[in-house]
């Protein structure tokens, strides 16, 4: 009897080892995209100890690590020029075969519903764009949207190629950059992680730690409402939706949100910090392109929408290696779902191939406000990516001037010189100028590429 149990012993101790397989967070799959001409980083969980051996079948080199008393691993691996399909094989106790995976450009898409949206929501033209989705060079990663109230180290989903039947589920403005960019980078893979949560505002999205260890964000997210649609805690989708991403080799990250921090007079100083805190996390100053609220009738009794597209354009100045596409001229003021999503891509495909890939020469930027000289009761306002402005149906109604006691009085505007000079009879000494600075006010100055200028307001 001794004996035998003694023999169970060992058998249980043989069937725990031999169980306590290597395993890999759900980011690691067959399909998956990696970041091209890199070293990215392949992570995973086994025995304390044991030994863990990846061989990636582009260069077939073995790469050997011990799992950590944590039970985990990471190595280093370089990886090649664009190109696929590898397998990556992770032989532990067991073995793991990675197939179909590609190398080429990963960028990260998140924030809300905007971003979030799919063809499945009704976009424009969306039949027809689901229908000639098959593009098996486009991969998608889907995050389910969840909470914790601490960094999490994997995430649900896996990686699928893109077709008619998955495209249409995917965020429609991740879908139409990674087509646009994929076009023009000759057919370079390019992998999307969709991570995203319609309604949530900006504080979710960021470590809590950052927020508590600053006083005016902390106030600011004191002010979110508690809502039924999602989370209104500080971290809470980071620490589920993100954080589990972040020793991921990514290109970039874009980024469409603002519409629930309406009503913040801070949110230049959340949108940085968050930048800035991803970015710590990747240990790297990666790209990070953000769309601009669209117009919407938020309520005439104030300018919170104006306040936030003005924010967002103060976090370009703030924050290098940003982008901001506008979108006043491609979105109806009655929907907070702007339906034409392809255009929004493009143009953060533009920014993408002008600033990262360097292939885009092109101007890819609406006017934006660089300075003003007063002379005598006028004003004349300058602007970067200024080439060719003209006023859309001549309609010059948009700026206005305030004097000294910072009263606003709609103001005539002439365009000269690439400069918009503007004046009112109301105010004979001016000192302050703002535009399209109505929630509802669709952008009526543009540049040569048809580009709307953003909204702002001068200090």
């Amino acid at each position: 009897m001794k004996n035998k149990i003694i023999v169970f012993v060992l058998f249980l101790i043989l069937s725990n080892t031999a169980s306590a397989n290597v395993t890999l967070p759900n980011i690691f799959s067959d399909n998956m995209v990696l970041q091209r001409n890199s070293e990215v980083i392949i992570w995973g969980f086994a025995n304390p100890q044991e030994e863990v051996v990846v061989t990636p079948s582009w260069n077939n080199q073995e790469y050997k690590v011990k799992a950590s008393n944590q039970a985990k691993w990471e190595l280093n691996i370089p990886t090649p020029k664009e190109g696929g399909p590898y397998t990556i094989i992770i032989k532990g106790y067991n073995e793991i075969v990675l197939k179909n995976i590609l190398i080429g450009e990963v960028w990260i898409c998140s924030g809300q519903s905007n971003m979030e949206m799919n063809a499945s929501w009704g976009i424009e033209n969306g039949d027809e764009a689901v229908k000639n989705a098959m593009n098996p060079n486009i991969r998608f990663f889907l995050v389910p949207k969840l909470t914790a109230m601490t960094p999490q180290n994997n995430i649900s989903g896996t990686w699928t190629e893109c077709s008619p039947e998955t495209m249409k589920y995917f965020s429609a403005v991740g879908y139409f950059f990674g087509k646009r960019l994929q076009e023009e980078l000759k057919n370079v893979p390019i992998g999307l992680i969709s991570s995203n949560w319609g309604g949530t505002p900006a504080e979710i999205w960021m470590p809590e730690e950052v927020i508590q260890n600053d006083a005016v964000l902390l106030e600011a997210a004191k002010t979110r409402k508690e809502e039924s649609y999602g989370p209104n805690q500080p971290g809470r989708a980071f620490n589920a939706m993100i954080y589990p991403l972040t020793k991921l080799k990514i290109a970039g990250a874009l980024w469409y949100q603002g519409e629930s921090n309406v009503g913040s007079a801070v949110y230049d100083k959340t949108l940085s910090a968050l930048i800035i805190s991803w970015r710590k996390l990747w240990n790297y100053d990666f790209p990070f392109y953000f769309v601009q609220i669209a117009p919407y009738k938020y309520g005439e009794d104030h300018f919170g929408g104006a306040i936030i597209r003005d924010a967002q354009r103060k976090v370009l100045q703030e924050v290098p290696n940003t982008g901001m596409v506008m979108t006043s001229d491609i979105s109806p003021i009655d929907d907070i779902h702007p339906k034409d999503k392809k255009s929004v891509g493009i143009r953060l495909a533009n920014l993408a191939l002008a600033n990262t890939y360097k292939t885009n020469t092109a101007l890819v930027n609406g006017p934006l406000y660089k300075a003003i000289t007063v002379e005598k009761n006028k004003i004349i306002v300058a602007f970067d990516y200024a080439d060719g402005l003209y006023f859309k149906d001549k309609k010059a109604d948009l700026f206005e001037v305030a004097g000294s006691d910072n009263v606003f009085y709609k103001a005539a505007a002439v365009i000269k010189n690439n400069a918009v000079i503007v004046q009112s009879d109301k105010v004979r000494a001016p000192v302050k100028v703002r535009y399209a600075w109505k929630n509802t006010d669709q952008g009526s100055l543009f540049n040569k590429a048809n580009l709307p200028a953003s909204s702002f307001i001068t200090e």
